[in-house]
């Protein structure tokens, strides 16, 4: 006798809208969509600027406070964290974070949340932050749900992985 297999889901929180910080939740997102799981992503906080139109190439990285940041390769020492307050560290962070992503040939973030639109995973922009911050739907991207907390943990409650990034 055989069972039918329970298709797992996955629960994502994102919270926060840095370059380095938006990739986790949209790759992990992706790649469970593609493996037929069913998933959602909780954008809350500042992870709402991700969802944001034309604005998900445009995230930065700052250095400041991210001491695990690898060194560019032509340097030869690591750079203390300090120096990431000089004027054009984040410009400079950013695009090198960019390049490595680009040269690994991952898929830039705009590209990511298309696919997971077009994988039905369920992109959930908190109403409540969306209030507190001003932000209105038409700033959005297509393809987003709408819902404050009692819509995520809807989906989360009979979730199998649930992740806050």
């Amino acid at each position: 006798m055989s069972e039918d297999k329970k298709t797992p889901k996955l629960a994502i929180i994102a919270s926060k809208g840095t370059l380095d910080q938006a990739y986790p939740p949209l790759i992990l997102a992706t790649a469970a969509a593609s493996m037929e799981w069913e998933v959602a992503i909780f954008f809350t906080f500042y992870g709402l600027d991700i969802l944001k139109k034309g604005k998900a190439d445009k995230l930065k990285v700052a250095p400041v406070g991210n001491p695990a940041m690898p060194k560019p390769k032509f340097m030869p020492i690591n750079v203390p964290n300090i120096l990431g307050v000089l004027p054009g560290m984040t410009p400079f962070a950013t695009w090198m974070m960019n390049r490595w992503m680009k040269n690994a040939h991952v898929a830039k973030l705009s590209e990511l949340l298309e696919m997971a639109v077009d994988m039905d995973v369920r992109l959930i922009a908190c109403q409540m932050t969306m209030d507190v911050l001003g932000i209105k739907k038409e700033d959005l991207i297509d393809g987003i749900d709408i819902g404050g907390a009692a819509t995520f943990l809807e989906f989360a409650k009979d979730a199998d992985v649930t992740l806050f990034i």
